[in-house]
């Protein structure tokens, strides 16, 4: 059974770094593209970075980009989110969800990603 699991995320001010971790089981990331999406309270969830199952493709969103860096290990089997240059605007439970859609493109949009997991919760505050 395919699951993900998320981890890493908490309480950071402004300006500082968290990075959070999807472990993946029942399926080999090299085989499954990973996103990560997030979602603020009152708000749509928005995708925010993807790698390919190939590892050779990412994406950002435009908001995030230069600030946050997607990473895998693939002995572990986890995906990663590095976040930096927080800012308030970065509250949001924190997704990562696996897609089989294609191999070497990785997508932000919601529709391509079939197994989600439970999220992480991250909170940008002073």
């Amino acid at each position: 059974q395919l699951q993900l699991v998320e981890s890493g995320g908490g309480l950071v001010q402004p300006g500082g770094s968290l990075r959070l971790s999807c472990a993946a089981s029942g399926f080999a990331l090299d085989s499954y593209g990973i996103g990560w999406f997030r979602q603020a309270p009152g708000k749509e969830r928005e995708g925010v970075s993807c790698i390919s199952a190939s590892g050779g493709s990412t994406n950002y969103a435009d908001s995030v980009k230069g600030r946050f860096t997607i990473s895998r290990d693939i002995a572990k089997n986890t995906v990663y989110l590095q976040m930096d240059s927080l800012a308030p605007a970065d509250t949001a439970r924190y997704y990562c969800a696996a897609t089989s859609a294609v191999f070497s493109l990785c997508f932000l949009a919601q529709i391509h990603y079939n197994d989600w997991g439970q999220g992480t919760q991250v909170t940008v505050s002073s």
